[in-house]
This record gives C-alpha cells, sequence and structure tokens, in this order.
C-alpha cells in the first residue's frame, strides 16, 4: 500500500479557519484523507531548530530578542519527527492523527539559557516588542499568518506547550531535548561576525 506522511501542525486541532496557519493545515489535512492512499497526519509542536533563527542575532552579539517572552513551547527535535515519518511509513498507523512533542515546554528566556549553556557563550534574552517583532515577521511572511503568530501567542488562541507523550510511545524512547539539540549544533550559535 501506498502511504503518506503529512507534517501538519498541533494548533489544528481547535480547527479556527479564520486562523490563516490553521485553514492552510485544515485542507492539507483534508486532501491527505480524500487522496485514497494510506495516511497518518503529524501535528507537531514548534521545532527545536527554529533556533537557529537567532543566528543573525548572534552574528551582531550575546542578546537574543522574541516577543512572545511568557509563551513556553513543548519544542521538537526534527530527527525524531524524521524518525517519526520512517515509522508511520513502515505502517501500522495508517488513518490516525499524532501530536508529537518535545519532553518539555520552555519560555525563550529558558530556550536561550538552554542554547547558552550548549555553548558557553554569555546568551542573554530580552524581550521584544510585539511592535517591532510584527514589522520584523512582514518582511517575511504574508500579514495573514503574521496575524496567525499573533493570535495563537500573543492572544493565547493556541497552547504549544502541552508535552504529549506519543513521540516516545512512537519511537520506543525518550523524546530529543532542546539541550541535546544544542549540544549537537553548539558551533554553528559560537561563531560571530
Amino acid at each position: 500500500m501506498q502511504r503518506v506522511a503529512l507534517l501538519s501542525a498541533g494548533a489544528v486541532e481547535d480547527g479556527d479557519e479564520t486562523n490563516a496557519v490553521v485553514a492552510m493545515n485544515v485542507a492539507s489535512e483534508r486532501a491527505v484523507r480524500a487522496s485514497g492512499l494510506g495516511w497518518t497526519i503529524l501535528r507537531p509542536s514548534g521545532f527545536q531548530s527554529n533556533a537557529l533563527r537567532w543566528l543573525p542575532q548572534l552574528a551582531a552579539g550575546d542578546i537574543v530578542r522574541d516577543p512572545f517572552p511568557d509563551v513556553p513551547i513543548a519544542l521538537v527535535d526534527p530527527a525524531d519527527l524524521g524518525a517519526a515519518v520512517v515509522t508511520v511509513l513502515e505502517g501500522g498507523h495508517d488513518g490516525e492523527t499524532l501530536r508529537l512533542t518535545g519532553p518539555e515546554a520552555l519560555r525563550p528566556a529558558e530556550q536561550v539559557a538552554t542554547v547558552a549553556a550548549a555553548t558557553g557563550r554569555p546568551i542573554r534574552f530580552q524581550a521584544q516588542p510585539q511592535s517591532e517583532a510584527r514589522e520584523e515577521m512582514r518582511a517575511t511572511m504574508p500579514e495573514p499568518f503574521v496575524d496567525a503568530m499573533f493570535r495563537f501567542f500573543a492572544d493565547g488562541e493556541y497552547d504549544d506547550g502541552r508535552v504529549d507523550p506519543t513521540l516516545p510511545g512512537l519511537l520506543g524512547r525518550p523524546a530529543g531535548t532542546l539541550a541535546a539539540w544544542a549540544a549537537r549544533h553548539a558551533d554553528r550559535f559560537r561563531r560571530r561576525a
């Protein structure tokens, strides 16, 4: 049997299609379900590798600025997602929708501290004004997706901090921590301009 694994988003759970991110992923999930293929939908939390977006800031100094200081995310290791895809494509999970998260929910300051510990670099966190963050996001994504991010994290419409046991059960081992991911990628964070 041919199978497909769709990487969707945990935010789909509430189904509010007035949110552009939710609407895009709901449409993708519908298409996969209607495809006639064996399918598994994976709804991960934020990726640990999203920390790489800090590299331009770290090239200029030891401060990381982020607009949502009070929002914890149960960051998932992309390597674990890859292993999950292999597992579901091998069979036994057809027709399932799986929420995949990392093992701990960390706020941005905790994420930055974890990367700092892995690198030995004195990286510090600073809350970024939301107006400034909105302008930066507009430079890289359409306005409806910028609004979606602010609805999720500034308005509290989505809890990406919930730790789910599905991934360790699927992999037969604990999900990878941000500390382990940061240790593997520490050299990228040590570099300066």
